[in-house]
């Protein structure tokens, strides 16, 4: 029997160590994201209040992409960054979840900077 590593387990461990350091404000709240198997959700979230301020998923009935999960990823990071927007929010904290900072994790992030978040 192989001994693999609970790879879940670990990426949580890594976000935990990452949230110790990264704290979203009514300034400057923080770009959470979460990336399943199929789909990937981000959120803005002010952790001074814990409200969640702006969110957007591939998995909304109005999303639609006829492309890869990297292209769905961008066009998540463009539609959380225009609804943040709309409410006033310009810059933001990027938490990337415990995840690589590649694929599709960077395609949000790279959206979300084309619809005008600075971070």
């Amino acid at each position: 029997m192989i001994n693999r590593p609970n790879t879940k387990a670990q990426r949580l461990h890594r976000h935990k160590r990452v949230r110790g350091k990264v704290s979203g404000t009514p300034e400057r709240p923080r770009l959470n994201v979460f990336r399943s198997e199929t789909n990937i959700y981000a959120q803005v979230i002010d952790d001074t209040t814990g409200k969640t301020l702006a969110s957007a998923s591939s998995l909304e009935k109005s999303f639609s992409c006829d492309g890869t999960k990297t292209d769905a990823a961008k066009k998540v990071g463009e539609l959380v960054a225009e609804r943040a927007k709309a409410k006033g929010i310009e810059a933001v904290v990027f938490d990337r979840g415990g995840y690589l900072y590649h694929g599709r994790v960077k395609a949000l992030a790279e959206g979300a900077r084309e619809g005008g978040l600075q971070f």
